[in-house]
């Protein structure tokens, strides 16, 4: 693997270090926030969802950037909307103000989750597509890292420490934006929707500057006969495209019905349901972000190896046997297990769903409707995310918290049993040849 390959895909993978600090960094400052504005527990959960409302809008609306003005020029104002939302979050002068900036931030969110992963599928050689559009959760997970211990040493510098919090935010979201003027487009895109042909041969020719030009010639030819009109069809929604649609809809569904956006949201709070006083639960909450990135690097190492399928397999069963004992847990007052529970629940994320639901949703769907099919995965992803977030803590107030972990394990039974029937490997296929395996062609 090229090591410029490499480099742009990490540059664009950044999206994703900002999207987890941007999700996450809210934790520490939720509970500020509400005391501040005097906030009932429908507007905080509204404002704590904020960010994920936008996320909800640009990821409906993430496709249409990307494929009309191009993967390189759709990242680099993604960086914009991220620095435009922290500055704003920093200087919020009442709930109103901070919603507005945390929306700002969400839009910018949504629309890296359709373009970042997409971006990087399309540049990377196969035998490697898995790790490098794996990058994004590994930047996202390093997102949360970082966080999480940046909450934890600003926590204590005074009564405006939240406004600190979000608004570091802005200084790796201008370095973010720098380094997308280095990147090139993908060759996809100028073959694919832009009709530039030329443009996208020298763009391959970076890619692979050792293969021979027959060779660089007949995959610009593929590209083109892969995103063709007669492929499936003209239009998104239709019959051929039913599989693919149906696969990236599920993921998501599953990704967020594991409760793994309420863990990262609320994980102060829940700490503190088991006894652990305030400072002790920010702590355990760094902890929750250093296993994150552990196994995170276990599931990027084993995704081109194992394959998408055993990976969502192995997490599925880490998810149940983990939620189902934090159920246990607070069912029988046992509590003292929930925070290594809830480090195993982190850990099968990051090696299942996790590592996979990015990298899977950018393969499964033809070159003329990726950007769209990215957008569908994102958005389903997203609408439960908001959803559960605004609800959570209506949820744990309404009832026992061992009933909502029970829902969640329920959940990834089913996610389980989804697997196994229905879910195909997309380890080391070339995209244009994952659409004869999905029945496109």
């Amino acid at each position: 693997m090229k090591s410029r390959i490499f480099f742009w895909s990490i540059t664009s993978a950044l999206a994703g270090f900002l999207f987890g600090f941007d999700t996450v960094v809210i934790s520490g400052a939720e509970q500020k926030i509400q005391s501040l504005w005097a906030l009932n527990p429908g507007m905080h959960g509204i404002a704590m969802a904020s960010a994920l409302y936008g996320t909800v809008l640009g990821s409906l609306l993430g496709g249409w950037p990307t494929d009309r003005f191009g993967r390189k020029a759709t990242l680099l104002w993604i960086g914009v909307l991220y620095v435009i939302s922290a500055v704003g979050c920093a200087y919020a002068w009442n709930v109103s103000s901070f919603i507005a900036a945390r929306f700002i931030g969400g839009l910018g969110i949504g629309i890296s989750t359709v373009a970042a992963p997409l971006y990087i599928s399309e540049i990377a050689p196969p035998a490697y597509r898995g790790r490098l559009a794996g990058m994004f959760q590994f930047n996202i997970v390093f997102g949360i890292v970082i966080a999480f211990l940046s909450n934890a040493l600003l926590a204590g510098t005074g009564e405006n420490a939240w406004r600190w919090m979000l608004g570091v935010a802005a200084f790796p979201s201008l370095l973010y934006t720098v380094l997308c003027f280095g990147i090139p487009e993908s060759p996809r895109w100028l073959i694919a929707r832009k009709g530039d042909r030329e443009a996208g041969l020298r763009v391959l020719r970076l890619i692979e500057p050792d293969a021979p030009e027959a060779q660089i010639e007949a995959e610009a030819a593929e590209i083109l006969a892969g995103s063709s009109e007669r492929v499936g069809s003209s239009h998104f929604w239709s019959r051929k495209l039913r599989i693919p649609i149906l696969l990236a809809v599920l993921i998501a569904f599953f990704n967020q019905l594991s409760g793994i956006n309420a863990v990262l949201y609320f994980a102060p709070r829940i700490f503190e349901l088991t006894g652990l006083g305030a400072k002790a639960a920010l702590l355990q909450s760094v902890g929750i972000g250093v296993t994150n990135l552990i196994f995170t690097f276990v599931g990027l190492g084993l995704i081109d190896r194992l394959g998408r399928r055993t990976l969502l397999y192995i997490g599925s069963v880490g998810y149940i046997t983990s939620l189902g004992l934090v159920a246990w847990a607070f069912f029988t007052e046992h509590f003292s297990i929930v925070p290594v529970c809830i480090f195993a629940f982190i850990a099968a994320h990051a090696v299942g769903q996790g590592a996979v639901i990015w990298v899977f949703i950018a393969e499964i769907f033809p070159n003329r409707h990726r950007a769209e099919g990215q957008a569908l995965g994102s958005f389903t992803h997203w609408i439960f995310a908001a959803l559960l977030t605004t609800f959570f803590p209506k949820m744990v107030t309404a009832f026992a918290p061992g009933y909502v972990f029970a829902f969640f394990c329920g959940m990834m039974v089913l996610q389980l049993i989804w697997v196994k029937c229905m879910v195909p490997e997309t380890k080391g296929v070339p995209l244009e040849q994952m659409q004869k395996q999905l029945g496109i062609l």
